[in-house]
């Protein structure tokens, strides 16, 4: 009998895993809000810090959030393709492991790319347009409602472009959307 190669069974982004990754998001959104209050505020020791440290604490942060991202959606699909019995790395898995690791390899380093410019302002609509734009590339034909998500993130791009304050509204509504969306479509 063949193995699944199905790279939708082994890497899904339902349910938990979706949950669980917009629960990074919001968690990133806020830590980052908060640093960035803190260098604002005089009597705060993260004040002290340099621009650079920040902008550094910043990339780290998103750094962090993709690559528990990616954890999430790996150890979701050891666990189902255990339990189901089918062989998680095939040609298809493999392939579209690598799509994956290079759109979000593309994203992190046009990210620094921006901070070295100074463009620090269109860090997230940036990230929130390539995120979308990922989505869809690695949108697998039977799972349409990943349009849904990839909108959502397209949308809230053009809205930080218009107004670059709502970035942390932004983020946040991107992470409540995924864990709509996890608690919505059930693996």
């Amino acid at each position: 009998m063949e193995k699944q190669d199905n790279f939708q069974l082994n890497f899904s982004l339902k349910g938990y895993s979706s949950i669980q990754i917009g629960l990074y998001f919001l968690l990133a959104a806020f830590v980052i809000k908060k640093i960035l209050e803190g260098f604002l505020i005089d009597n705060n020791p993260i004040s002290m810090l340099s621009t650079e440290i920040i902008e550094f604490l910043i990339l780290g942060i998103v750094f962090l959030t993709i690559l528990f991202s990616a954890l999430a959606l790996f150890y979701k699909g050891r666990r189902k393709a255990r339990k189901l019995e089918y062989k998680l790395w095939n040609a298809k898995t493999k392939k579209n492991f690598w799509v994956f690791s290079a759109s979000f390899t593309l994203i992190f380093i046009i990210l620094i790319y921006l901070t070295t410019l100074d463009f620090a302002d269109f860090m997230t609509p940036t990230f929130l347009f390539l995120y979308g734009i990922s989505l869809l590339f690695l949108k697998i034909k039977k799972s349409k409602n990943l349009f849904v998500l990839s909108g959502i993130s397209l949308l809230l791009t053009m809205i930080c472009v218009l107004i670059p304050q709502y970035w942390y509204s932004s983020i946040f509504i991107l992470g409540i959307s995924h864990v709509t969306y996890g608690i919505i479509v059930k693996s």
